[in-house]
């Protein structure tokens, strides 16, 4: 076999290996800076970039925006949404739902770790107990984000075993951004909205807004906040894809960590936020913030899932929710 006719076998091989994989990736994100590892992917077509490193060529990556988990997994298990990214609660739930099935979903990988803060502008609520049904909670989506199962579990732990549910009734689903303008307008019913960064230090700027309940306090200590989570389909059908998604991630948060001011004037020239530099560095140097791929505390909410009977199976470990790409790290 002459060398010309070897290297146009290889070359075709090459080229049906590049076309068996998606030419298109579909992702998804919601508000707030814990998004930022995305915004970066986005905006410096990190994917893309990696993809071509891989020898996929040129890919088409299509960007969506939503306002809670719930929307997120309808259409991740609809098909029409490749990679998703949303609360912990709501992807151990979609987890548990398909696994073994044809549809099974994990997760990729942990995107940071963050507090969320339950502010409210009501003079008479100091803890969760004083909240009465004259009190509406804002947050992404009742009974499904982790705000949301958050709050079962602060509720379980202040009124008793079986009492989970004792402030569901009080929730309200509503995207962060507007949760926020309900709250400050000071004339909505939202009287208090559990929330994330950058929205929750927004809220307490204004005179009379306080804090209720930190999620570190329900959790124990640092808890990862967000993941990314994808079908076991998608990762056997594109594994260069795949593998090119956790590079472009792993790129990003080194971006982020390497310079937190240049992130923080990214995190304002792509989200249009009216905060500062100042102000968004600070919650970048947060001690309590930090953008890592490693999971935390993710058990204590498989955990508590389990006992509720939201999900029908528990996890052995954290790492039997992810895909064994970044089971090296030391999560929990």
């Amino acid at each position: 076999m002459s060398s010309r006719v070897l290297a146009a076998i290889v070359l075709l091989g090459t080229l049906f290996t590049a076309q068996a994989e998606t030419t298109e990736v579909r992702l998804a994100q919601q508000y707030g800076i814990s998004y930022l590892p995305l915004m970066q992917i986005e905006q410096n077509r990190l994917l893309e970039k990696h993809a071509a490193a891989r020898g996929l060529g040129e890919i088409k990556v299509t960007w969506s925006k939503f306002a809670g988990g719930n929307v997120m997994n309808d259409a991740l298990l609809s098909g029409s949404l490749d990679f998703a990214a949303a609360g912990v609660a709501p992807a151990t739930t979609l987890w548990a739902k398909t696994r073994g099935t044809p549809s099974e979903v994990k997760l990729v990988t942990a995107m940071n770790s963050m507090p969320m803060y339950l502010n409210t502008r009501n003079p008479n609520v100091r803890s969760i107990k004083d909240f009465t049904d004259k009190d509406k909670i804002a947050l992404p989506a009742v009974k499904v984000s982790i705000q949301s199962v958050t709050l079962q579990m602060a509720a379980e732990k202040l009124f008793g075993e079986g009492n989970h549910n004792k402030l569901d009734a009080l929730t309200v689903t509503l995207s962060h951004p507007d949760a926020l303008v309900a709250l400050l307008s000071g004339s909505s019913e939202i009287s208090a909205h559990f929330t994330t960064p950058p929205y929750q230090y927004q809220e307490l700027e204004k005179p009379g807004i306080h804090t209720v309940l930190n999620s570190y306090e329900v959790l124990g200590g640092p808890a990862t906040l967000n993941v990314i989570y994808t079908t076991t389909r998608f990762r056997e059908a594109n594994p260069k894809i795949y593998q090119a998604f956790l590079a472009a991630f792993e790129e990003a948060i080194a971006l982020i960590n390497r310079d937190k001011r240049a992130a923080a004037e990214f995190y304002l020239k792509y989200s249009k936020d009216k905060d500062t530099v100042k102000d968004i560095l600070a919650i970048l140097n947060d001690p309590q913030i930090e953008f890592t791929q490693t999971p935390k505390n993710i058990t204590r909410y498989a955990d508590f899932l389990f006992k509720i009977g939201t999900i029908k199976y528990r996890p052995a470990s954290w790492k039997e929710l992810f895909f064994p790409e970044i089971h090296h790290l030391s999560g929990s």
